[in-house]
This record gives structure tokens, sequence and C-alpha cells, in this order.
């Protein structure tokens, strides 16, 4: 039966490739699916690129060990505040701007609204290198559900979804990776349905009420509104998981390709339920995992996060209701992956080599993204397999330094006409110190890295307007950009 749905899994993949390939003719195609976007797969794109394995596999695992139901606050941040208010607030102002600017990328709408040139390539090699790591982390938590569950070889595991990435993205671009968000996005909402009944239905937890009496006896601090850790701890995994999609290049790139103003709102809605079923179903699963485990010790006497929910998929499920969960899994990965490798390779083979200045015909662009998607997945692959470090602090530095670098100087950038290159660029350089610095400082300490990628986004906000008051009050010279579609644009705000 696993190997059944992995095929059919396999088949639709292919399927939504040569089906992408058949609308993919110029780098708009390719990149943008041509703006046409309607609001269902928009925010399944949106939500599917917010969810990877890595939740299911190392966060809700690792989170619901230590924190228990207060994990749930998370949940409650991703859909609100990642979910609702990030379409709420950033879609409009964001399509309106780069479809009047005639934008692509996010490296391209900055270095346009702060007529940095620079800037481009500044942001485009942030992107490249810093979501090399996250997408490695994506990888690797796939492959462990596969050794776990279908006890196929981790490196195996990392080859067939690397192939299959690399297949129906290159043939198809954003309108492939669109389509299949929202294929991907269906069996991530069933699935997590029924991931739910059949944990809180297994005897080791004896339903809701019983799993929460269970904890209860286990720490009273389990199934408090704030877990053992603390209240600090709790607020950053909000604040990194929640405020981070902000100023994530693969989830703001959702708003450029969105048809019209019409299809915000339905779109909101259906990602802020999205959001919530998904991120609920993973944190309170992750806080069931002491009734798993909490009598058998493993590796020195605690579980590793990274395996304890493939293996209460493989000891408390039927084999039909485990092979519904992969393919959940799999599809929160491969819908992650896909945005990332897209975002990754246009960043070089359109922002970087445009920002030198090299000028290439539109059949030339397409195909050094697809040349680019192969070489991203490539390095992913070989960081995937060597492993560096666990998944959960390969994806929580990559998330933070990333939105860290860019939340800022967009989110100014689109209320603030009176931010000033300066402005932005202090922000930019904030962030990304605060949390390269920090990691670095602290040897990368786990428990730390949400603190320092939080802080990277929270810090700036505060950056760039004082640094743009402090540049205008002390420059002689015009500081305001003035081309005409950016004014009409924030000034309609």
């Amino acid at each position: 039966m696993k190997f059944v749905i992995l095929f059919l899994y396999i088949l639709s993949q292919i399927a939504v490739g040569i089906i992408g390939m058949k609308r993919t003719k110029n780098l708009n195609d390719f990149l943008l699916a041509g703006r046409n976007m309607g609001p269902w797969m928009s925010a399944f794109a949106y939500g599917t690129a917010y969810f990877s394995a890595v939740i299911f596999i190392g966060y809700a695992g690792k989170i619901g060990w230590n924190f228990g139901l207060s994990g749930l606050w998370i949940a409650v941040g991703n859909s609100f505040l990642g979910g609702y208010l990030a379409w709420k607030v950033l879609a409009k102002p964001t399509k309106e701007i780069t479809q009047k600017l005639n934008v692509r990328t996010l490296p391209e709408l900055l270095a346009a609204r702060y007529n940095s040139p620079f800037y481009r390539i500044f942001s485009a090699l942030i992107i490249f290198i810093f979501l090399v790591p996250y997408s490695a982390s994506v990888y690797m938590g796939l492959s462990y559900l596969f050794e776990s569950v279908f006890n196929i070889d981790y490196q195996l595991a990392l080859i067939i979804m690397a192939g299959l990435t690399a297949f129906y993205l290159i043939l198809g671009g954003y309108f492939a990776v669109s389509l299949s968000d929202f294929i991907q996005g269906i069996i991530m909402f069933v699935g997590s349905i029924i991931m739910i009944f059949s944990i809180t239905s297994h005897p080791n937890v004896g339903g809701i009420l019983t799993g929460i009496e269970r904890l209860y006896k286990i720490n009273p601090k389990l199934v408090s509104p704030i877990g053992p850790p603390g209240f600090w701890p709790l607020f950053f995994l909000v604040v990194l998981t929640s405020l981070g999609p902000w100023g994530l290049p693969q989830m703001v790139h959702k708003f450029y390709s969105i048809k019209d103003e019409r299809s915000i709102k339905p779109a909101t809605v259906i990602t802020t339920v999205f959001s919530f079923v998904i991120s609920f179903t993973a944190y309170f699963i992750g806080s069931m995992t002491r009734l798993f485990f909490n009598s058998i010790p493993l590796e020195g006497g605690k579980p590793n996060p990274d395996l304890m929910i493939p293996k209460i998929i493989q000891m408390a499920m039927p084999e039909a209701i485990a092979a519904i969960i992969l393919a959940l899994v799999i599809s929160a990965s491969m819908s992650t992956l896909s945005s990332l490798v897209l975002i990754s390779s246009s960043a070089v083979s359109v922002d970087l080599i445009e920002g030198l200045g090299i000028k290439l015909k539109s059949k030339a662009k397409v195909f050094l993204m697809r040349v680019f998607c192969l070489i991203f997945i490539g390095i992913s692959l070989i960081i995937a397999i060597f492993k560096p470090s666990i998944i959960i602090t390969l994806m929580a530095i990559s998330w933070g330094t990333v939105a860290g670098t860019f939340l800022s100087p967009y989110l100014f950038g689109l209320f603030c006409k009176d931010t000033t290159k300066l402005g932005a660029w202090a922000g930019s350089i904030a962030g990304l110190s605060i949390s390269l610095g920090l990691s670095i400082i602290y040897k990368s300490d786990s428990a730390k890295i949400p603190m320092f990628g939080s802080l990277a986004m929270i810090v700036p906000l505060a950056v760039v307007p004082i640094v743009s008051k402090i540049e205008r009050l002390f420059s002689s010279k015009p500081l305001a950009i003035h081309l005409p579609e950016i004014e009409e644009t924030l000034s309609n705000e």
C-alpha cells in the first residue's frame, strides 16, 4: 500500500511537469505563471511553501516533547500572523508595486525601490547562500521518514526526491509548482485530519481529554499555557516561525503572481484556515510524543526529535493510514523544495546576472534558470547527504538570517516613502549581522537559534526608520525616490 501511494504520487508530479511545460513559454511564465494565479492556487502555494517536512519531522517532535500543549501557541501565531496578517497587510501593495515596476523578484524590487543596483546583487547572494541549507534541511527531514517508514536507504530517498523536484520544476516552472502545490495542499489538509484522529484514538493517548490527563500526570507543566522551558523560548519560536514569512523571498513571491485584487480576500481566508489546520496538527501531535516515548529509552534515555514522529507513524498506525500520512509529509516537503529551488535559481540566473549588467535573451534566461535549478538541487543534496547538523538548527539559522535581512527594508519600502537607501541597507546589515554573529558566538546553540533569528527580524524594524530619519536630518541632498510608479503606489496606501 505504501509503495502504491508513492508510485501514484510520483506519476501525478510527472503529469504536473508535462502540463506546466505546455504553459511555460518565457521567463515571465517560468517565474510568475503570467501573474494569473487564482485565489485557491495562490493560497495553497503559500501554505504548502510555509510548512515542510521539518515541521512534522523535526519541529513537532522537539517542541512537543519540550513544551507540551503550550506549543500550540506557535500554531496560533503561524495561522494569524504568518497567514492572515501576512496576506491582509502585504498582498495588495506587493501585487501593485511589483506589477507597476514590472519586477519579478524581491531583489529586483528592493533595487528599484531604493535606487540601488548593488542591492540586487547583495540580495541575490544572500538568497542563494542561505536557502541552500534550508533546502537541505527539508531533504533531510523527508529522508528520515522514508528510512523509518519505507525502510528505504537515506541517500536513495534523497536522490528520488531530488530527481522528482528537478523534473516537474525544470519542465513547468511556477505554473507546475502551483498546480503541484494545489494537489499537495489537498493531501496535506486531508492527511492532517486523519493524522489527528489516528493519534488521539491510539491506546497510548485514549482520546484528547484522556491524553491531556496523561500528560498532566507526567508533568503538570506540559498542559499549562507556558511549557517547562518558559515564556521567552516559546515567544521567540512564535516570532521566528510566524513573522519570518513576511521577509522570506519564497513566501513574498506568492503575492506577485496572484491574478487580481479580488482574489486576495478569498486567498487570505483559505491561507488562514489551511495554516491553522496544518500547524495545529503538527504541534498537537508533537505534544503527545511523551505518551509514546516517555517510558522507552532511546539514544541515551532521550528520543531523537527528528525521528519521533516517523517512529510514531510506524508503531501506531495501520499501513493504509501510514501511507496517507507519508503522502502528507512528502507533499509538505516537495512544495517547499520547489519554491526554494525556484527562488534560489532566479537569484543567480536573473538577479545576479542582470545586476552585473549581463544581457540575455528571454529563452537564454529560461535555460539558465533551469540549469541553476539543477545546480541548487545538487548542492542541497550534497549537504543533506553529509548531514552537517540536525535539521532544526539548519532550518532555523537559514530562516532567521534571510528573513532578518529582508523583512524591514521590504516592509518599510511598501508603506513608508521616506525610507532612505541608507536606512534600508542598515536594516539588512543589522539583520544579517545579528543572526550570523550570534550563531557564531554561541556555536549554533540550537536552544538559542530561535532567539537569534527573532532578534534579527525585530531589531531592524527600529534600525531602518531611525537611520532613515538621521540621514534626512543631516543630508542636504533630496533623499526620496522619485520613480513615478513607486510614488503613486505608496501614496495610495
